[in-house]
């Protein structure tokens, strides 16, 4: 039996369950599923459940506009940001809506009766539009270089991706591989309980404390109502969020020193920064690692935890051989070594019968592809929360499907840009995005091909875009 709605949402995520609100909101008479892959609502949040996992963003830039974040931590654990999904599902009326344990295998766009058909493990869907809201990595892979050796390792290998229920880790030496978001988040929690933990890293990222309680926000909701406090603490952390990165890219070295004063307030050792915590690269060539109240710098300093800069020679029975030389004795190893990247949620498209490639397209406005029709995906910002252009993004989307009913059309396609230099989508330099760069869509130079990091600028020019300007309707 084969379902008809008017819009399909691909993730019940943060992404995913935020445009279901908006259309909701927005769109009341639009008829729309949601098609989840997993057995439960929240995506991101409901897949990792490594030691310690919370936001790297402070929650009332990642929580919804629409739904006042009235937990007591700016920078959440895991389990109360997947509470708040799934509250917010339930309060707008949309977990009656979600179709769970039904994987998208294709989606295929047929001009003649204007609709997309896809194919999932539970079943075949048609629609008017597909809006994506899969995330930009893969669920079902980790990135996992291949260590020489590893066959000979005899203690306990996990990627954090993948954590294992049944791992007891008190007590015990663990290595955790990678210095970016996960592993400083890993790395303090298990130290514990853990014997001793140590940060195995090729190279130093930025590293910064922060307050995991936002102390201008909890006075806000002491004197305002929970709406007015969030909207106010919301637009506050954006300005200073932005603020940050436009110094970051314009003053690096100011930076650089106002994050090693911060780093020398928790980890008073200048010659353990120097050598650890010191990275070659700029604030914001990679995304910073925020760490509540220092709590990995504090890990060191206690003893329970050491970090050590140096490449893998091979595994041994016993642990891991440096470059340099020594073993690093391992119960268990933790390949904190990054994330795969797939575009729209790995789904295979086709436009009228002919494949699309992603990475041979053009992002328009940052959320569709050049020359396909009725497409739409999510992917959020690099140098802020992500749930900033996700709700853009679901926003166009309504104010585009209002255009298409108000004159009678079926069909949106973006126009094929103009010649000009392309640049990749995500402007990264960290490992993870460099390895799928040709993946995803490029970006333009100009509006609307180009891809700003900027939301402020974003909010303006997005919710007053000219939704006719390069688009063709039929």
């Amino acid at each position: 039996m084969t379902e008809h709605v008017d819009v399909l949402i691909i993730g019940a995520g943060l992404s995913g369950v935020g445009a279901a609100w908006r259309l909701r909101q927005h769109r009341p008479g639009t008829s729309y599923l949601i098609l989840e892959a997993r057995e439960s609502v929240g995506g991101t949040w409901d897949l990792f459940r490594y030691p310690g996992v919370r936001s790297d963003s402070d929650m009332f830039t990642l929580s919804y506009p629409f739904r006042p974040w009235r937990g007591e931590r700016s920078m959440a654990t895991g389990d109360t940001i997947l509470d708040y999904i799934r509250d917010t599902a339930d309060a707008g009326g949309i977990t009656g809506r979600i179709r769970l344990r039904t994987r998208v295998l294709s989606a295929a766009w047929s001009s003649g009766p204007a609709r997309w058909t896809v194919r999932t493990t539970a079943g075949t869907y048609t629609c008017g539009f597909l809006h994506v809201c899969a995330g930009y990595y893969d669920y079902e892979r980790g990135h996992q270089p291949e260590f020489p050796g590893r066959a000979d390792y005899a203690g306990r290998f996990v990627h954090p991706q993948f954590w294992p229920g049944d791992l007891d880790h008190a007590g015990r030496r663990v290595v955790v591989i990678g210095s970016g978001s996960t592993a400083v988040t890993l790395v303090p929690a298990l130290a514990e309980r853990a014997g001793h933990v140590t940060m195995l890293q090729r190279s130093p990222s930025y590293v910064t404390p922060r307050d995991p309680r936002d102390a201008v926000a909890d006075r806000l909701r002491r004197w305002l109502p929970a709406g007015a406090a969030h909207r106010l603490a919301r637009a506050r952390n954006i300005l200073v969020t932005q603020g940050f990165y436009e110094l970051s890219r314009r003053r690096p070295e100011p930076v650089k020193r106002a994050l090693r004063r911060r780093a020398l307030r928790v980890l008073p050792d200048p010659a353990y920064l120097d050598a650890h915590f010191t990275p070659s690269y700029q604030p914001w060539d990679q995304r910073p690692c925020f760490v509540p109240s220092g709590d990995l710098f504090r890990a060191i300093r206690s003893g329970a935890a050491s970090v050590v800069t140096d490449r893998i020679d091979r595994f041994v029975p016993e642990g891991i051989r440096l470059a340099s030389g020594p073993v690093l004795p391992a119960d268990i190893v933790v390949s904190a070594t990054g994330l795969t990247l797939l575009p729209v949620g790995g789904i295979r498209l086709t436009v009228d019968g002919e494949p699309v490639d992603p990475g041979g397209r053009v992002a328009y406005r940052g959320m569709m592809f050049s020359g396909v029709p009725n497409l739409s995906y999510c992917l959020g910002y690099a140098n802020a929360s992500w749930t900033l252009r996700a709700d853009l993004s679901s926003r166009y989307l309504c104010r585009l499907l209002a255009h298409l009913d108000r004159h009678g059309y079926t069909t949106a396609t973006p126009n094929e840009p103009p010649p000009g230099p392309r640049r990749p989508l995500l402007d990264l330099t960290s490992g993870y995005v460099q390895r799928a760069r040709d993946r995803f869509p490029q970006r333009g130079s100009h509006q609307p091909w180009t891809v700003r990091q900027n939301y402020l600028v974003d909010l303006v020019t997005t919710m007053r875009a000219d939704v006719t300007r390069d688009m063709t309707f039929r």
